[in-house]
């Protein structure tokens, strides 16, 4: 299995570079802090020693590697942090259950250990919750918010049969399913390569933490996690899937989103140029906001 998974990783590279990706600009060794049970986790620092600091948080199976488009071109200014969750790329394991919150916990540990005091949280797709949760965990660290193709409609709770329905075919099937889902999260016009490459490698990610953490994704409420936050909350979304922006609005009255059109759901490698450039105008608005 490991040798599977190191080929998987390989492959994603190989392609990410084939696609356009310069990994050499964007590669560092990792350090590690330790989770509040211990877990070990694998994070990487790039920039000059600056803040406000943008701290990237992958999704669901997915690890810091999905970032490797932002990192070069935020680096050059601002201190950049991207993290592995705990199961997730370079991080350790031993979890009994990989709730969301827990994972919240992670983020909040690196923030501890880099004794980072202002904090922009970048995370996509369930990464969107786990921000949320750090900033309910370290307040005082955290000042904005920016949630990638995710948090679509907070207001919105999901049925157990919808849930279900994502869920079941997944557990009893998993590297297919997986790969089925990925691919449902892309337009026919998607770059083919780069689907591939993402349905591989995603289906390649350890069962236990995958079905875990879904299971306990399913179990959160949006509109529960958004009450009492107090720092500014934005996103920037596909138009593949309605955004409530008025229902938004409503629940987080700082709320503020960026759509790109013809993307997926992997925005940030679809068309990292456009995606990049909404990121910055995000995260000056969020300081700007905060001043």
């Amino acid at each position: 299995m490991v040798k599977y998974v190191r080929y998987v990783v390989l492959i994603f590279t190989v392609v990410l570079c084939v696609c356009g990706c310069e990994m050499s600009s964007s590669t560092q060794p990792f350090s590690e802090a330790v989770s509040i049970d211990g877990v070990p986790i694998a994070y990487a620092a790039y920039g000059p020693v600056t803040e406000p600091v943008i701290v990237f948080v992958h999704g669901w199976c997915c690890d810091s590697r999905y970032w490797y488009k932002q990192i070069p071109y935020f680096s050059r200014k601002f201190r950049v942090i991207t993290i592995d969750l705990a199961g997730h790329g370079n991080s350790g394991f031993g979890r009994r259950v990989y709730t969301t919150e827990a994972f919240g916990n992670d983020v909040a540990a690196v923030l501890r250990k880099l004794d980072v005091k202002k904090a922009i949280l970048v995370g996509h797709s369930m990464g969107g919750e786990i921000i949320l949760y750090t900033a309910k965990i370290v307040p005082e660290r955290v000042i904005g918010l920016i949630a990638v193709d995710t948090l679509e409609d907070m207001g919105m709770v999901y049925s157990d049969e919808v849930k279900n329905k994502i869920y079941e075919p997944i557990a009893s099937d998993f590297v297919p399913e997986v790969q089925k889902f990925v691919r449902s999260m892309f337009p026919v016009s998607a770059d083919k390569t780069l689907v591939d490459a993402i349905a591989l490698d995603m289906s390649s990610a350890p069962q236990e933490v995958a079905l875990s953490s879904m299971r306990e994704y399913f179990k959160l409420s949006d509109p529960e996690l958004i009450k009492g936050l107090t720092v500014p909350l934005k996103s920037i979304n596909s138009d593949f899937w309605p955004t409530n922006v008025e229902g938004n609005k409503k629940l987080v009255p700082l709320y503020e989103v960026a759509l790109m059109k013809g993307c997926g759901h992997f925005i940030m490698l679809e068309a990292p140029n456009e995606f990049n450039a909404l990121l910055k105008k995000m995260f000056n608005r969020i300081i700007a906001e905060r001043k």
